[in-house]
């Protein structure tokens, strides 16, 4: 008996198209409930929180809760869920021309006082032919603001093609682990400010950072998956190979 597959939705207006076309980026309001939000992060919290935890989720004691969650959707049902959310479903199908694959996720922590990541471009970590990698960041706060840490972006960098990039400069706000675009001011970089639920859409190529979650008591969790069109393939990552539908 064959499947039957529904068709995506098309929660996008043509101007909200043509506005991440020319930005590089779209930041769509509330796209998840925020009970389902808080369900996840509960979830998320139980799988560390537990007191044999699953290899794939395994860290240092000490670090259990600020560690991310690397790819999640390979071996959790619920975080597959919320990777396939019926809205970024639609909106990567309107952005791409087709339907869209995930191929990573993160869950990130990020804890008061975690640093945050220098100005760099997902293609440089995620190579894929064609170049059609879409990055869907989830806010799982109430707020996610300058103070705890949001992401910044440069619309328009999209369009300057893969920049070189290089050790990180300022080791006091960002992690040394990932490297930063060079070639280019990344001082006009402006602050994406979200509440439970937004998703941001945003290009591979598109320039972006974040800063030090500087809070006293908040933390800036979030649910982050790259997506390719169905027709793409992912480069040099053996890791990353695996193409999970959203139907």
């Amino acid at each position: 008996m064959n499947k039957t597959i529904s068709l995506p939705l098309t929660p996008l207006t043509q101007d909200q198209i043509d506005f991440f076309k020319q930005n590089g980026y779209f930041l769509f309001k509330k796209g998840m409930s925020e009970d389902l939000v808080d369900a996840f992060n509960g979830h998320i919290f139980d799988i560390r929180h537990q007191e044999s935890i699953p290899p794939w989720a395994a860290c240092d004691e000490s670090k259990k809760f600020s560690v991310r969650l690397f790819n999640p959707h390979k071996h959790d049902s619920f975080s597959r869920q919320l990777m396939k959310h019926t809205m970024v479903r639609g909106v990567l199908a309107q952005l791409m021309g087709k339907e869209a694959v995930c191929v990573q996720s993160m869950y990130f922590y990020k804890e008061p006082g975690s640093p945050g990541q220098a100005s760099h471009q997902d293609y440089y970590y995620i190579k894929n032919d064609p170049m059609t990698m879409i990055a869907a960041w989830t806010a799982m706060e109430e707020q996610v603001d300058i103070e705890n840490g949001c992401l910044w972006v440069m619309p328009g960098t999209h369009k300057l093609g893969l920049l070189p990039h290089g050790a990180v400069k300022n080791l006091e706000e960002h992690e040394q682990w990932t490297e930063e675009t060079e070639g280019i001011d990344t001082s006009t970089q402006i602050p994406v400010i979200m509440e439970k639920g937004d998703i941001l859409f945003f290009s591979e190529l598109l320039i972006h950072s974040s800063t030090k979650n500087r809070s006293k008591d908040r933390w800036r969790r979030s649910y982050v998956c790259h997506y390719i069109r169905e027709d793409s393939n992912v480069l040099l990552r053996e890791d990353l190979r695996v193409k999970y539908p959203l139907y």
